[in-house]
């Protein structure tokens, strides 16, 4: 299709499919955006995600790389909180056999994590005492968070072993994830971003004030 001056331009802006006349290998042969390409021929094309720069993160999989926190027991961050202070480890309460913290990294406000004291990996090596213990945490804590949070349900599980996701492989510990009606909303999950509406300080302090005294 020509006209008096030229070829038929297309717009710069405009899609290739909704010019007529266009040949189909040429249609065929123009990228998709939505598509990832790999680095080396698609660095900065646009594609179908946001960007969320997270730089400070760096550290902590650059640590899990190198085995950090995953494996060994002298430098595993889950041996080291309890050594801190409750407020410096975002520790909520301390048992005999097992403890409950803040998780540092959180997918919802409220998301506790339940601990033993021992580094120990997987779930069918811990002693019946801390088993025993993190079963009795557990419920606690749901009842803490439906009494401070009013969640409506919750999230719990173990990543056993880090090919199952398990952030820190070396260290057992259970997530206790709080959930609310409204919490999967579009920005979860088109954005792919967490809107976290209160301090981790702020959050331990009110979950720990919760806490029934001997439980």
């Amino acid at each position: 299709m020509t006209r008096p001056g030229g070829p038929e331009q297309v717009p710069e802006t405009g899609h290739v499919d909704d010019v007529a006349g266009l040949d189909p290998a040429t249609t065929a042969s123009r990228p998709d955006p939505l598509v990832i390409r790999d680095a080396a021929t698609g660095a900065a094309v646009p594609d179908a995600f946001q960007r969320l720069w997270n730089p400070h993160r760096m550290a902590y999989i650059d640590a899990g790389r190198q085995g950090e926190g995953r494996g060994h027991k002298d430098d595993c961050p889950f041996c080291e909180a309890p050594h801190k202070s409750d407020e410096d480890a975002l520790i909520v309460v301390r048992g005999d056999h097992a403890y409950v913290l803040l998780n540092l990294f959180p997918y919802n406000n409220g998301h506790l994590l339940v601990c033993p004291y021992r580094h120990v990996p997987l779930y069918d090596e811990a002693t019946p005492d801390e088993l025993r213990e993190m079963g009795e945490l557990t419920q606690t804590a749901m009842r803490v968070l439906r009494q401070v949070a009013h969640c409506d349900g919750f999230n719990i599980g173990m990543n056993q072993g880090e090919v199952a996701g398990a952030g820190v492989a070396g260290h057992l510990h259970q997530h206790v994830v709080p959930r609310w009606e409204s919490d999967s909303n579009f920005f979860p999950v088109i954005a792919r971003t967490k809107s976290m509406s209160q301090l981790l300080g702020d959050t331990r302090r009110l979950v720990a004030e919760g806490w029934p005294t001997g439980a």
